[in-house]
């Protein structure tokens, strides 16, 4: 029988929704003696706004304190501080957070029989750095960065581009393609920036600034 992935998305969403986090992407990988289910997690919108205000406080005290300093330091990631890292990139997903999901999720699959034949692993973890973006939402939260983009139809001959998420507008994205090295493709297209419609997205992803 077929792992239908739509009804065990649905699934991790309702209970994701119930921790205070989000669903970001579900993966079904491995023959039918070894499966792994794989969730990728963060917290959601309100989790992940309190993280933030904790920062910016703990980066205002630790202006003038010491030991703020100190607890800033150990807190957050060294790039965040040397101004390296947007921290709308990171999940702030914890290992209680995959916990709990695993616990709560483990017992509703098999409640409600979606993973049939066989055993399987689940595996609760981040997105990282380089995530998938889906929805609108993600280009929306995440203007402004790197991305890498698969259309579905080639633009100019290409059907690969990288570049800075410039610009979103009611039917697509705006990239500037001068942030980054190019395939030998975007390359010869001789242009600078590329508009990608919605409907033309088959794959997008976060591309990592080191």
């Amino acid at each position: 029988m077929a792992v239908k992935l739509d009804e065990i998305r649905k699934a991790a969403d309702r209970v994701a929704s119930s921790l205070g986090l989000e669903v970001v992407d579900v993966e079904f990988t491995g023959s039918a003696k070894s499966r792994t289910l794989c969730v990728y997690l963060e917290k959601n919108a309100e989790g992940r706004k309190a993280q933030l205000d904790k920062v910016a406080a703990q980066v205002a005290a630790a202006e003038t304190d010491p030991e703020a300093a100190a607890e800033l330091i150990a807190a957050v990631p060294e790039r965040f501080i040397k101004g390296e890292l947007d921290m709308q990139q990171l999940s702030w997903l914890t290992h209680e957070d995959c916990a709990a999901f695993s616990r709560d999720f483990g017992v509703l699959l098999d409640v409600e029989d979606l993973v049939p034949d066989g055993e399987y692993v689940l595996e609760a973890s981040s997105p990282g750095l380089d995530r998938k973006l889906a929805s609108r939402n993600d280009f929306e939260r995440f203007q402004g960065s790197l991305v890498k983009i698969q259309t579905a139809e080639p633009i100019n001959n290409n059907r690969h581009w990288q570049g800075r998420l410039t610009s979103i507008n009611a039917d697509g994205l705006i990239l500037d393609l001068t942030a980054t090295k190019q395939n030998s493709k975007s390359r010869k297209t001789g242009v600078s920036t590329v508009e990608i419609a919605f409907r033309n997205i088959e794959k997008a992803q976060l591309v990592p600034e080191f």
